[in-house]
């Protein structure tokens, strides 16, 4: 039984995504309302996550997976103990569809992703024509947060 499937961070990346899930299909690039993207872990070691921002907009890639491939994504997202499964509705070609999203569980702090994971989500962001601008503020957020910048940029809400 196919799905669709939300991706705002590593699984933006084609080549990632085509290693750890073959038989999925990339459909199309979309925006999520109502979420802000962050990282969120331990030092050094952040990943993605949203979270809930009236304001906000997340860039995303929509997937259609079969089971196999769900798996294979429980497994790398450490589901159900580091990120939980929700079904969300997202806005296609002018139509609402449910779609699965991984959201981080608990009350990470806000931290900074590893220079790999980094990258590896970047280059998601440009090969699919995604704005990187989304992901320069949510590095930002936690650069302030971790007491490297002297203050948020414009436009920047903790909301913490």
């Amino acid at each position: 039984m196919k799905k669709l499937y939300i991706a705002y961070g590593s699984n933006l990346n084609t080549r990632q995504m085509g290693w750890r899930c073959p038989t999925a299909k990339k459909l199309h690039t979309a925006e999520l309302g109502g979420y802000r993207l962050e990282f969120r872990g331990s030092e050094g070691n952040a990943y993605a996550t949203i979270s809930p921002d009236e304001d906000g907009k997340v860039p995303i890639l929509l997937w259609e997976i079969q089971p196999e491939d769900e798996r294979q994504l429980d497994s790398y997202e450490g589901w159900p103990r580091f990120y939980r499964k929700e079904t969300i509705p997202v806005e296609i070609e002018g139509r609402m569809q449910d779609a699965m999203v991984y959201i981080m569980n608990g009350a990470h702090d806000l931290e900074l992703p590893s220079s790999r994971y980094w990258h590896t989500v970047w280059e998601g962001y440009e090969e699919n024509g995604l704005d990187t601008g989304v992901l320069e503020i949510a590095l930002e957020q936690s650069e302030w947060a971790l007491g490297m910048m002297d203050q948020p940029q414009p436009g920047f809400d903790m909301g913490l």
